[in-house]
């Protein structure tokens, strides 16, 4: 029988609030997160709109240190930070040698790359930052907070897109399961809200333009949708065996009972039009729970707001499931934080975890006129029902990536 694997510590910096507590009431609440952009690099952009963090890391962080982090790394050590302390570790406790970190980023360190070739190519070289490539490096904020929390056991960073941040929890699942740790601090981090990555999206006609009405741009599964929104933040799990978290009497959230990753080999960019990847991870990680469908009582969705991917998302829902999707609450937070890239999943990790311990599910925002996906799309918050809750958070990425997550209330 595999170790079994449980949540105790919780940690975010998002659009919508700059903690967990913060963060879960706005998206219970249907709070939008989107504004405009009002620097002045983005004037000339199609989109003028995205989501920025709505407590900046400078507010947090000491500035000695933060001057030594990407904005990316900030953002991590800030939600890292505060899942360490809410998992009670911050006063030690545990053995160094059997702590370990898996921190992802889609981009990685964008802004530092940026500004310092900015610097090289106005003010030559001897300008260019020494702290460049640590800063730039996309495992970065995972080695920033394994430094900071003295992990020994294995430091890692996945980059798969915008499956990145599940893809690190579910990499932490197995290094505990492996018994190669028995804490694993996991998640994901973006910070790439930047005239280029908006201009890259815009030209591949990705990016909601809706630069007027910005609360209302990120809209899944409504047929007005034209596209996602930009999103910024970290989001952080405190993953333990569950012996270990026993053994300090930790407080636990949920069980991380599964991961199912696969790749559709399709597209670059577009997911393929049946979802048959996206169905495989769902069905591998209900296996590896050992869940039936009919255990699943809520799905967080990838559902970004674009026009192929929410519709091919949905059939894979339905497909995975069988009949047993008409029982099922589906999300999409994203209409709330806007797509935060390789920290989406770790992010929408955090609130299907939260939706399972607090028997609620966030809703759907701007879902006006919804298109006919077959789904029980919750537009308003929903509750769920009392005993043992089965939830899957879906992730997918650009090269064909697919993460899905299963989780189940204790």
């Amino acid at each position: 029988m595999s170790t079994r694997v449980v949540v105790t510590g919780l940690g975010t910096t998002s659009p919508v609030g700059g903690d967990v507590p913060s963060t879960w009431t706005a998206l219970v609440g249907g709070v939008s997160g989107v504004a405009p952009l009002t620097h002045a690099w983005a004037a000339d952009l199609g989109t003028r709109i995205a989501g920025e963090v709505a407590v900046d890391p400078s507010e947090v962080l000491d500035r000695v240190k933060a001057r030594r982090l990407d904005r990316s790394g900030q953002l991590a050590m800030v939600a890292a930070m505060e899942a360490w302390a809410d998992a009670g570790l911050a006063d030690g406790g545990t053995d160094p040698e059997r702590v370990g970190v898996a921190v992802a980023s889609g981009i990685g360190g964008v802004t530092t790359l940026l500004a310092n070739y900015d610097a090289l190519k106005e003010k030559g070289p001897r300008r260019v930052s020494p702290l460049s490539i640590p800063m730039l490096m996309p495992n970065g904020p995972a080695a920033a907070i394994g430094l900071a929390i003295g992990a020994r056991a294995p430091v890692h960073t996945p980059v798969s897109a915008c499956a990145s941040g599940n893809e690190a929890i579910a990499l932490g699942i197995d290094q505990i399961r492996l018994g190669r740790a028995d804490v694993m601090v996991v998640g994901g981090t973006e910070a790439a809200i930047h005239a280029l990555p908006l201009a890259a999206f815009g030209q591949m006609m990705a990016l909601s333009k809706r630069n007027d009405e910005p609360e209302r741009a990120s809209r899944p599964w409504d047929k007005g949708r034209d596209g996602f929104v930009m999103g910024e933040g970290a989001a952080v799990l405190v993953l333990e065996s569950e012996e270990h978290a026993r053994a300090r009497g930790a407080r636990t959230y949920a069980e991380a009972a599964g991961a199912g990753i696969t790749a559709d080999s399709h597209d670059i960019a577009q997911p393929d039009p049946e979802g048959r990847g996206a169905t495989r991870a769902m069905r591998i990680a209900l296996r590896e729970a050992g869940m039936e469908p009919g255990d699943v009582h809520h799905v967080n969705a990838h559902a970004t707001s674009t026009p192929q991917g929410d519709v091919a998302e949905a059939l894979a829902i339905r497909t995975a499931l069988g009949a047993a999707a008409d029982g099922v609450v589906v999300t999409s937070t994203k209409s709330m934080t806007g797509h935060l890239l390789g920290a989406a999943g770790a992010l929408e990790s955090v609130a299907t975890v939260l939706a399972l311990h607090e028997r609620v599910v966030p809703p759907t925002i701007n879902l006006e006129d919804p298109d006919d996906v077959g789904l029980d799309i919750a537009n308003g918050k929903r509750p769920l029902p009392e005993g043992q809750l089965g939830a899957l958070n879906n992730s997918f990425g650009f090269g064909g990536h697919n993460v899905a997550l299963a989780f189940r209330s204790i």
